[in-house]
């Protein structure tokens, strides 16, 4: 009896665990290890002291929470927006679903290098938001209030740092068109790489 009841219990713990896997897998919830927040920031080959910009930023890693992205938001304040993570780079389209406010879309490849900078408008009283979209080559995708790009001095081309709690990703080059030893062993140590995300 005893072992009937431990094994049951087994059971259950097995089946939820594959369940909680499933959905972290399928990016409904995220992982409990991954980032909720960190910093971006934008640098400029010429300049190796100071940064552009710095921005504090809350993550986007999964298919609900890109979905949502800051249509949940009344506003930005200057130096804070969302970094949206996907698995590979691909051609992204953000739309501006229910949003409140105008925002700069910055699009930023696997290299870490800036694509595409939209200013994205907020959809007019009765405009359908969805209407409203923003492409670019990326994989990962910083959105700011509008007219910070332009205030920074943010330009396509510029590379980024990515500092996600403690996932740290610091690359400040542009890969080399042939890899090197330590490129590879870089990227096989990227712990952000490793996890799973699904594009909405």
């Amino acid at each position: 009896m005893a072992l009937e009841r431990v094994w049951k219990g087994l059971l259950v713990i097995g089946a939820c665990s594959i369940v909680l896997v499933l959905l972290v897998q399928g990016g409904v919830v995220s992982a409990p290890w991954s980032p909720d927040e960190g910093e971006v920031r934008v640098v400029d080959d010429e300049d190796d002291e100071e940064p552009k910009a710095v921005v504090e930023v809350e993550v986007a890693d999964t298919r609900s929470e890109r979905y949502t992205g800051l249509s949940d938001h009344d506003s930005l304040e200057p130096g804070t927006g969302m970094l949206f993570v996907h698995e590979r780079e691909g051609d992204r389209t953000y739309v501006m679903r229910e949003m409140d406010f105008d925002i700069d879309i910055i699009f930023i490849d696997a290299d870490r290098e800036i694509t595409t900078i939209a200013h994205a408008r907020a959809p007019e009283p009765g405009e359908d938001g969805e209407d409203l979209e923003y492409s670019g080559e990326a994989k990962w995708v910083l959105e700011v209030p509008r007219g910070y790009a332009n205030e920074t001095g943010i330009e396509v081309g510029d590379e980024v740092e990515i500092d996600l709690e403690s996932n740290e990703v610091s690359v400040t080059a542009v890969a080399p068109s042939e890899p090197r030893a330590d490129a590879i062993e870089s990227a096989v140590a990227d712990p952000i790489g490793e996890q799973t995300y699904f594009d909405s």
